[in-house]
């Protein structure tokens, strides 16, 4: 995906929408100075707009003003990038595990409606207060009741476009601040993220360990045990390691999951959702903090109910119209979902995950080309193992038919031929005749024998004289006698001009000398 960072974008085509693509509207130019019709700052403010879908004033406030509508980007997640969803630790819901968590999906206990429905007529009056304000500050602030009033609109645009700053609109209330959480900042663009395809029965449970990957598998066991400390320490319980990679910034995430065996001898997991929940409690929380843990997320897979309400309703502060071209361009809607990234920290979060799983891979694909080098060795050693077993089953057969022959031939002795030892000495001395015919196999066989000889004796020859000549080479010599033929053709050309030259000369000398020994007589 391409990243434009500063420019607004068109929502045709959202794979490569850039930073700076919440508006859609033509009109609407970036940071562009001279470009609007008022004064200094070209682009918000200074077009036509509409409440509409589609325009620039989206009034799509957040729901919780003063908190991370788009993840908390402070958080160094792993796994699933953040998308909206409260900062509450303890929101068990698809909104709390999913942005405030800042590790992708996890914990869908249940949606909160409220994080993802924007407009002004369903939210609160001090939201829509705060919205108002941020549009009077953005299109017609009242400050120095002067012309200064519409540069200091466009100096509102700026900050809100970049998403930093206080906007001033009033002289007797207090200013906006702007965050890159508003809806009017520029650098925002939506992704794509891999769905969960775990059962909550599964009982997949990440976890967040502020340790290096390396230092996690030496100490894994005693980490295990720690949990199971932490866990209650019940004996019916064990706790099971999943798999461990590694994270940006040192970080590494451990999956685990809860077994519990029953008296009877039967063994079942623990929901993924009860073990999180247990987790998420404050004196467990406290508790996994001193092991390294960060946070926890629930690997569970989304519901359609889910799923369907997430796609329906865009994020706060994302265009519904980008969010919904981002819906029709997913590669693969039955495996990715689209989310929101805000800010160039969520931004650089991404590259670095990508990053690592792209060393990851790379890794993975360095180790199987090396178990393919180290199979094709084993085959070829076990082909000549094999070649080598059969010559050798050759020779013992041959010595096992000799001690047979032996041994019979004394068991045999001082008896008298009986009748089937004579039908096989019979049909022995016929295929003996047989082979020893000039015109049947033993001839034929002499003869491919002597065949065979003068080809090896010719192949040997022609081995010897044998050359082989680049076609290059070959190709440089052509074009050398070319050259050579051409000069020699000009030379004999020139030969016989001279040599017709000379004989004109000769044959005028014998005309005067002609004519003067008839001028003398």
């Amino acid at each position: 995906m391409a990243f434009n960072f500063g420019g607004a974008s068109s929502s045709a085509s959202l794979s490569g929408t850039g930073f700076g693509a919440a508006t859609t509207t033509s009109a609407s130019t970036g940071f562009g100075f001279g470009t609007g019709g008022t004064g200094a700052f070209g682009g918000f403010g200074s077009t036509t707009t509409t409440a509409g879908a589609g325009s620039s004033f989206s009034f799509s406030t957040p729901s919780n003003a003063g908190a991370s509508l788009f993840g908390n980007t402070q958080n160094k997640g792993f796994g699933f990038p953040s998308a909206l969803g409260s900062s509450a630790p303890a929101a068990a819901g698809f909104g709390g595990a999913l942005g405030g968590a800042g590790l992708g999906f996890g914990g869908f206990g249940g949606i909160q409606p409220a994080q993802n429905q924007g407009g002004v007529f369903n939210q609160q009056a001090s939201q829509s207060s705060q919205l108002f304000n941020t549009a009077s500050a953005l299109s017609a602030p009242s400050v120095l009741s002067d012309e200064r009033d519409s540069i200091l609109a466009r100096w509102n645009q700026l900050q809100a476009f970049w998403g930093v700053g206080k906007g001033y609109f009033s002289s007797s209330t207090p200013p906006v601040e702007f965050s890159q959480e508003n809806p009017f900042c520029r650098f925002k663009a939506v992704g794509y993220s891999c769905v969960p395809d775990v059962k909550d029965e599964d009982g997949l449970v990440a976890l967040a360990l502020n340790k290096r990957e390396a230092e996690v598998r030496s100490q894994q066991q005693q980490l295990v045990e720690s949990l199971h400390k932490v866990l209650g320490g019940n004996p019916t319980l064990s706790v099971n390691v999943e798999g461990v990679r590694a994270l940006p910034d040192d970080q590494t995430e451990m999956i685990i999951y809860l077994v519990e065996r029953s008296p009877n001898g039967t063994s079942k997991r623990v929901p993924a959702s009860t073990l999180y929940s247990y987790m998420e409690q404050m004196n467990m929380k406290s508790q996994l903090q001193q092991l390294g843990v960060l946070m926890a997320v629930s690997r569970t897979a989304l519901s359609p109910a889910q799923l369907k309400q997430l796609l329906q309703n865009p994020p706060a502060g994302v265009d519904p119209i980008i969010w919904e071209q981002a819906k029709v361009d997913n590669p693969d809607p039955e495996k990715l979902i689209p989310v929101p990234m805000v800010g160039f920290k969520e931004l650089l979060r991404r590259l670095k995950i990508q990053d690592q799983m792209t060393k990851q891979h790379q890794t993975r694909v360095d180790i199987i080309s090396n178990d393919i080098s180290e199979l094709q060795r084993n085959q070829a050693t076990t082909a000549a193992k094999i070649t080598q077993y059969k010559r050798k089953l050759m020779d013992l057969s041959h010595r096992v038919l000799q001690v047979l022959i032996k041994q019979e031939v004394q068991r045999k002795s001082g008896y008298a031929i009986q009748l089937d030892e004579e039908h096989l000495r019979v049909q022995l001395e016929t295929i003996q005749s047989e082979l020893n015919a000039p015109t049947q196999f033993k001839g034929r066989l002499n003869e491919l024998m002597s065949q065979i000889r003068m080809q090896n004796h010719f192949g040997a020859v022609r081995s010897e004289e044998r050359y082989r000549v680049d076609a290059d080479l070959l190709r440089e010599i052509k074009q050398h006698l070319k050259h050579q033929q051409e000069g020699l053709s000009h030379l004999i050309s020139v030969i016989k001009d001279d040599l017709d030259d000379i004989k004109t000369i000769e044959d005028g000398l014998h005309d005067s000398v002609h004519g003067r020994s008839s001028k003398l007589t």
